[in-house]
């Protein structure tokens, strides 16, 4: 499966014209997508009304809804970071290294628009589109 980040799903809602945008829009209609519940509280957060914020979340409440933390993945999450920081990365937000440690161990794909994701792939394995 696909989880798609905050960074995608922002541009998306904001008609960005990205790469990763371009994928998305390419992957809705044929691909079932993961929405996390800590990326559907990010894109959430950030919209001016109660409103819009009821329609973005209808919207995304198509796609699979996912939590993307439990006591495991939280100890694997924080080893991942002081291993990217032992190799000179410092991940600069905890829940970009929640995201990537997720998909290492439950097998997704990650489709994002964020540098903080890149040494997850050179060091951990992490598989992006």
């Amino acid at each position: 499966m696909i989880l798609v980040d905050s960074s995608v799903w922002i541009d998306h809602l904001n008609n960005v014209a990205t790469e990763p945008v371009r994928r998305l829009r390419e992957l809705i209609p044929s691909i079932p997508l993961l929405i996390g519940d800590l990326i559907m509280c990010e894109v959430l957060q950030g919209l001016r009304s109660e409103r819009e914020a009821r329609l973005v979340e209808r919207g995304l409440r198509r796609f699979e809804a996912v939590s993307l933390l439990d006591p495991e993945l939280a100890v694997q999450a924080a080893a991942n970071y002081r291993l990217l920081r032992s190799r000179g990365h410092t991940i600069r937000k905890t829940i970009d290294i929640i995201i990537g440690t997720f998909c290492i161990a439950r097998g997704h794909v990650l489709l994002h628009d964020d540098r903080d994701f890149e040494p997850m792939v050179q060091f951990l394995g992490l598989q992006t589109i």
